[in-house]
């Protein structure tokens, strides 16, 4: 295994595995505790868009989720605004951390006025989208035969790994287009190599790193609970 990118918002890793494993993990993403808007108390909305409009956009803004948070976790927002302007994510205040502080949420004439209070907690993307921390998926490696053509079509190409010859072969990460046109080229020329990237980017509620973290550990204890149900 090799990390090929690590950013707070991107993680990439080179790794010699199979789909079933990188599939798993995706699809365990959602299981992963998130830190979203779940309650909203309005007390005067004079803005063109219905209270419940108005709910739905403070619950898809993204918030920091620390690690020491859990299922009892509750952090108030609190937001007063007078017009003219735009309501941004920002205008929140509390104890928690927004991730995009000019996030849209509405829009007030002169005089127009917005007060709530907005209420926190841990939820699953199983339940609500809101609360995905992001997203995980996979691509194979492709190893291709090596002819001049072909060789200045892989060259050219900056993937997410530099490619690699290895005698008559590239190992390398090729868009779609550049493989069509190299299966123009010869329709042998492209196969599946052994080698796999995963990616794991981030909506900034927390790193990727951990997120996958997260996601690994999650699918360990459904497997163990699943080996337990089964015996």
């Amino acid at each position: 295994m090799k990390v090929i990118q690590e950013t707070p918002e991107k993680l990439i890793i080179r790794i010699e595995t199979n789909e079933s494993l990188l599939n798993a993990l995706r699809r365990t993403v959602p299981e992963v505790p998130v830190l979203a808007i779940d309650e909203v108390e309005i007390f005067k909305n004079d803005s063109a868009l219905y209270d419940e409009v108005v709910a739905h956009r403070l619950g898809l803004i993204p918030l920091k989720t620390d690690k020491g948070m859990n299922e009892k976790t509750k952090i108030e927002f609190k937001l007063s605004k007078k017009g003219p302007g735009t309501v941004y994510s920002g205008d929140l205040e509390g104890a928690g951390d927004i991730v995009e502080e000019k996030i849209p949420i509405t829009l007030l004439e002169e005089d127009h006025k917005l007060e709530l209070v907005a209420t926190a907690i841990l939820g699953k993307g199983v339940n609500h989208a809101k609360c995905l921390p992001g997203l995980i998926y996979y691509r194979s490696l492709l190893e291709v035969n090596s002819s001049p053509k072909i060789d200045s079509i892989v060259e050219s190409y900056k993937g997410l790994i530099k490619p690699e010859k290895k005698d008559k072969k590239w190992l390398c990460d090729l868009e779609e287009g550049l493989v069509e046109d190299i299966l123009a080229l010869d329709k042998n020329a492209v196969s599946h190599s052994p080698e796999m990237l995963l990616i794991v980017e981030s909506f900034g509620n927390m790193p990727a790193k951990d997120i996958l973290t997260k996601v690994i550990n999650i699918l360990e204890d459904n497997l163990d609970e699943f080996e337990k149900e089964i015996k």
